[in-house]
């Protein structure tokens, strides 16, 4: 008999195997695939074994078809639920079989509401147990993980399981009722097309659909500014009549006539502030997906993706924390200390001082601090992994550097008693900026050093004509923060959110811009059902949650109410069906041809290239069929979708290539464009003229029947077998590094 400690994937299992043997662990495996370790640790026999996230997910008992709403619902092997996770059913059988010999269970997956819902139901179906060991642990590395197994509590966080677990029921319930009633209604008109919505996608939506409405309605008002250009020293000196704004044409236009002939302006006067700029305060998730978005141009839902690999590996601590904060127990001193290997320069400034104290935020979180790393070196990373672990690092140092001193000068210009501001910031202490580096966002605006009543030399006064803008966009990262501040959703599943509205075309690019289906959608519910993107319902269900982890409410009370409000809203949905059905099928058609125009056909110059679905998957056709026949093959396994730009090398249409974990690539559409022989060597060059003029003949290496051949993609040029698709044979055209 042995204790079984269960962990959420398979590269937790191994680290917390390897830091509780006592010797090295011996690993296992399931059926020649799914592997767990043996191990002992302080003479007592342990079994280290894992899932891959969730192995239930919620489904109906009995289906009864396409009907809402629905209710009678029970936790089921998610491999018989999601036909895409049908792999995990091993990674199930396996705890199963590991579990029979066991006499004791500790449950070790991440510390949060997810991983204990995770935890829960594996020992509760899997090993028919009621209750485990609970591991709490935010780093993986084998000092923590050995704290966190000396230390288990006896029993899981009740607390956490209950309200993940409410929200599970909360979020199908109201996700699978509402997304089948839309598409229901969509289907009275003959169409079909998946809609959905949520309790929390609802109202994301509606705020992006406000947020365009306004812009919609936006009006412009014309306003003047008067700009006057110094000199002094051969310096520049730009500057800007006080008022700023002129609403008035005529008072504007009377002042620049009054003085668009002088050549000489006096200093009226120089003021000088001084003040402290105070560290950043630690990551939290949000925070990070925000200054990833701002540094990097890295996606929220990317961002967290990272987050996580760096996390599994063992450099950072556990990214799905709301902390500000960084308790004096993870060990400053010891984590600035290894991570002088890499960052000697700047952990020389911070082990120079005398004391360590971060500038720590408001923000808490109850199972995690905020996220640092743990002083593990990286040896390999990708280039986006590492400019992500860069940012993470730096910001744990900056929290404990010196407040930056940085002044403000500003200049007041007198020309024919008329005042111009010039306005200046530029920095006389670095402190933190100095351990922040690259990601430093102050910027230096220097300004010549001038005295009161010293003249200057005016090289142009201009009169500027200019309006107001509408409103800004939404980006991925300011809808989530958006969200944050409204609390709407959690940490875990925002960015998540923001992504199922673009794969559900409700919204697109990347100022984030409400298609006309996302328009529609909303107006639609908020005419016929607005209890569905009701925000305040939204709110007050994440605060059920809360107190549902607190022990203040119970979780059945929690689920009853929402059944009663959601079956209110059904009856009403169900009444106005075929109405509905016929405003979102009128958008969805709008949006379909919006959403796959690439732009105009380059051969018959008539026609525009759309995405088309064929036998072999997605390409690009004109729409002028069949008198155009022209047609482009497109990227496999993955989104694509148009950039809305047309190649500067050779004018065909861009288009935006979108693959799971990777950065959305602009890629054009033309095969033979110039742009993509660049990089390739004269000899890979003569290479492939050689191969396409027949000149040179070479078998395929894998059917030995073939002949190897020059084929184009979007992508460039590849050698492939010409028996294709017989034989798959791929032989890449490396490009010079």
């Amino acid at each position: 008999m042995y204790e079984l400690i269960i962990c959420e994937k398979p590269a937790a299992a191994k680290k917390i195997a390897e830091a509780l043997a006592d010797n090295k662990p011996k690993k296992e495996t399931y059926m020649k695939k799914i592997p767990y370790y043996r191990l002992t640790h302080k003479g007592k026999e342990i079994v280290v074994t894992c899932a891959v996230g969730h192995l239930y997910g919620l489904a109906e008992k009995e289906k009864k078809g396409w009907v809402y709403p629905v209710y009678n619902i029970e936790w089921k092997p998610i491999a018989d639920v999601q036909k895409s996770a049908k792999f995990s059913k091993q990674y199930l059988n396996a705890i199963k079989k590991l579990a029979k010999e066991a006499s004791e269970f500790t449950v070790a997956t991440d510390y949060d509401v997810e991983g204990e819902v995770i935890g829960l139901n594996i020992i509760r179906y899997i090993c028919n147990k009621k209750d485990a060991n609970r591991m709490k642990f935010s780093t993986l590395t084998k000092d923590d993980l050995i704290e966190a197994y000396e230390n288990k509590i006896p029993h899981l966080d009740w607390g956490q399981a209950k309200a993940g677990e409410a929200r599970h029921i909360l979020d199908w319930f109201y996700g699978i009722n509402t997304s089948r009633a839309l598409t229901s209604a969509i289907k009275t008109t003959g169409m079909f097309k998946l809609m959905s919505t949520g309790r929390v996608q609802g109202p994301a939506l509606k705020l992006i659909v406000d947020k365009e409405k306004e812009i919609q309605a936006f009006k412009p008002t014309p306003y003047w500014q008067i700009q006057l250009l110094g000199e002094t020293e051969k310096k520049e000196l730009d500057s800007w009549h006080e008022k700023d704004k002129f609403w008035d044409k005529k008072q504007a236009q009377e002042i620049y006539n009054k003085i668009h002939k002088e050549k000489i302006a006096t200093i009226d006067n120089v003021e000088k502030k001084r003040f402290n700029q105070a560290p950043p305060t630690p990551f939290d998730l949000t925070s990070l997906q925000i200054e990833a978005h701002r540094t990097l141009k890295v996606s929220p839902k990317h961002t967290f993706e990272i987050a996580q690999d760096l996390y599994t590996s063992g450099y950072i601590s556990y990214p799905r924390t709301s902390s500000q904060q960084l308790p004096a127990k993870i060990g400053y001193k010891k984590i600035i200390n290894a991570l002088s290997k890499k960052y000697e320069k700047e952990t020389k400034i911070l082990l120079n001082k005398k004391t360590l104290k971060p500038n720590e935020g408001k923000k808490t979180d109850p199972a995690h601090p905020a996220i640092y790393p743990t002083g593990i070196i990286p040896s390999k990373l990708d280039k986006d992994a590492f400019n992500m672990y860069d940012l993470i690092v730096r910001r744990f140092l900056a929290t404990f550097g010196d407040p930056a001193v940085r002044e403000t000068m500003n200049i007041r210009i007198d020309c024919k008693k008329e005042i111009f501001i010039a306005k200046g910031t530029i920095t006389i202490e670095p402190g933190w900026h100095l351990l922040y580096g690259r990601f430093t966002p102050a910027k230096e605006e220097e300004l010549p050093q001038v005295e009161k009543g010293q003249s200057i030399d005016v090289k142009k006064i201009t009169l500027h004509d200019k309006e107001t803008q509408p409103p800004k966009r939404f980006t991925e990262a300011s809808i989530i923060k958006e969200l944050e501040k409204r609390n709407l959703g959690t940490k875990a599943t925002r960015a998540q959110i923001i992504d199922t509205l673009f794969q559900r075309d409700y919204i697109e690019g990347k100022q984030i811009k409400a298609t006309e289906l996302g328009i529609r959608t909303i107006g639609t519910l908020e005419k016929h059902n607005p209890d569905i993107i009701d925000e305040k319902l939204t709110r007050e269900f994440e605060e059920d949650m809360e107190e549902i982890r607190e022990g203040k409410e119970k979780e059945e009370n929690v689920l009853e109410r929402a059944k009663k409000v959601l079956t209110k809203i059904m009856e009403k949905f169900k009444k106005d069906e075929k109405e509905i059905g016929h405003e979102l099928a009128t958008a969805q058609r709008e949006t379909r041809d919006e959403l796959t125009t690439l732009g105009p056909c380059p051969v018959c110059k008539e026609g525009q290239l759309q995405i088309r679905r064929g036998k072999f998957g997605f390409f690009a056709a004109c729409n002028k069929y069949p008198d155009c026949k022209t047609t482009f093959s497109l990227p496999s396994n993955a989104m694509v979708k148009p950039a809305k730009k047309i190649c500067e090398t050779c004018g065909y249409p861009m288009i935006l290539v979108i693959k799971k974990r990777k950065r959305p690539q602009e890629i054009c559409l033309n095969p033979k464009c110039p742009s993509k022989l660049e990089g390739y060597s004269k000899e890979q060059l003569k290479e492939m003229e050689s191969i396409e003029s027949g000149k040179l003949k070479k078998k395929c290496p894998k059917c030995k029947i073939g002949n190897l051949k020059v084929r184009k993609s979007v992508y460039g040029s590849f050698i492939a077998c010409d028996r294709y698709p017989k034989c798959r044979y791929v032989e890449p055209l490396k490009e010079e590094k």
